[in-house]
């Protein structure tokens, strides 16, 4: 017999760069699989402080890498309780958005790379605010989401991005055709499409690119 339980729990978060009166742009940079915020920040470190604000939530569940058990890294979710651990995330993660006084400010870009893409696209699902910009980096967009979801993307969001590298090594051509379908159905022709020629791997020039321009 399998039960739950309700009860508090803790998590951390890091701030690159804190918004400030000059802040134009506030990133919430959900990290990918055996990463953790305080090393998934280093790709947003040259971003100018006095126009984009960086915030890096952690995923909750950490476990050690590698045969030596040395490096520590997190995960977001797993097949397992999936949906039940997802509540868990978007309660944390509007927490962020309450403590940061972030609710309702439409400077908010959200992204997500690898597994962040399904972290930053259920919570944006659940949040009922406008938001500048989401952005998909290597990752896939899950698969429940649905026509109603898309209504409430295009209602909340003034701008999609997704990046999905050539030479990714997790990309077959069956997912491709399973991203395409989803993003036209969710996003329609309003998604700005990026391929660059890279690996399984945080573009952080074409990063910059695209922050230039948001």
């Amino acid at each position: 017999m399998v039960k739950t339980v309700t009860y508090s729990h803790t998590n951390s978060y890091e701030i690159l760069h804190p918004i400030t009166a000059t802040t134009q742009q506030i990133w919430i940079c959900m990290h990918g699989l055996g990463y953790l915020s305080t090393y998934f920040k280093k790709y947003f470190k040259d971003f100018d402080p006095a126009i984009h604000a960086v915030i890096v939530p952690q995923a909750p569940s950490k476990f050690y890498m590698g045969t030596n058990f040395k490096n520590v890294g997190a995960c977001w979710l797993t097949r397992v309780d999936t949906m039940q651990e997802m509540d868990n995330v978007l309660h944390y993660l509007h927490g962020v958005f309450e403590q940061e006084n972030l609710v309702g400010d439409d400077r908010v870009v959200l992204f997500g790379y690898s597994q962040g893409v399904s972290i930053a696209t259920r919570f944006l699902k659940s949040y009922h605010h406008s938001i500048k910009a989401l952005i998909m980096h290597s990752g896939s967009i899950p698969a429940e989401l649905n026509e109603d979801d898309a209504l409430h993307f295009k209602k909340h969001c003034n701008r999609f991005i997704h990046i999905s590298g050539l030479r990714d090594e997790y990309v077959t051509p069956e997912i491709i055709s399973r991203e395409k379908n989803k993003i036209e159905m969710l996003f329609g022709t309003e998604c700005e499409i990026h391929t660059p020629d890279i690996k399984h791997e945080v573009d952080v020039p074409l990063l910059h690119q695209i922050a230039q321009r948001l």
